[in-house]
């Protein structure tokens, strides 16, 4: 994927609805195989395991070596129970939503959620920060749960626009509005670490639905997750 020179301090940010030719968005959804789950969590790390120990030994290390020989094993746990846990929809976190009691009917705002992921053209890292927002059509839901969505979007390879629209397609969907934004800004490790080893830039990415939409509403949230 080819990366844009942002700032965070650059608004505005360019919106997945705007996007170019270079970052092609075919479907929101991540590409899996219909049998992608017909193995176990367990099984799929005895497989992974395997592999992996291949391809180290294809690199020439010495799996015998104290400090390598357990790596394979961690790898494979590693890559099915944390890093790429979110493939699995029974980590799909749960929810519950509370009445809108307060009657508030302005824009609630939760910035700063770090998350880590992973480029799935190179599986290298991509982190940084999510900015979410949406206004209530009657029911709320806790601000750990919003954290909890974008973390199980980001434990699978992926490309930072369809995690963007990943984010806020859910959340229309368990809030049951229309009125969702998503800010992500991000670094990728396929930019600083390989290739043109850019350690400077960083990419931008938007999703607007609803009272979002409208240029006033888009300011005002693109400014308060600006503000320090």
């Amino acid at each position: 994927m080819r990366q844009k020179e942002i700032s965070l301090n650059i608004l505005p940010i360019k919106s997945i609805e705007e996007d170019d030719q270079d970052h092609p968005i075919s479907s929101h959804d991540t590409p899996l195989r219909v049998d992608a789950f017909d193995l176990s969590d367990d099984q799929k790390i005895e497989k992974i395991e395997i592999h992996f120990r291949e391809i180290m030994s294809v690199l020439g290390l010495d799996l015998s070596d104290d400090s390598l020989k357990g790596t394979p094993r961690r790898v494979a746990k590693m890559y099915v129970q944390e890093a790429f846990s979110g493939l699995n929809p029974a980590n799909r976190p749960s929810t519950r939503l509370f009445d809108n009691k307060y009657n508030y009917d302005q824009m609630l705002v939760e910035k700063d959620i770090t998350f880590f992921s992973h480029c799935e053209h190179h599986f290298v890292p991509i982190y940084g920060k999510v900015h979410v927002a949406y206004f209530s059509s009657g029911k709320v839901i806790g601000l750990s749960k919003i954290n909890r969505f974008v973390q199980y979007f980001a434990k699978r390879p992926q490309v930072q626009e369809r995690l963007t629209v990943q984010i806020g397609k859910e959340l229309e969907r368990v809030l049951n509005t229309q009125d969702v934004g998503v800010v992500v800004d991000a670094n990728h490790m396929c930019v600083a670490s390989r290739g043109v080893s850019d350690t400077n830039s960083k990419t931008g990415t938007a999703y607007f639905s609803g009272k979002f939409k409208e240029e006033n509403t888009k300011r005002d949230f693109l400014n308060y997750i600006n503000t320090r």
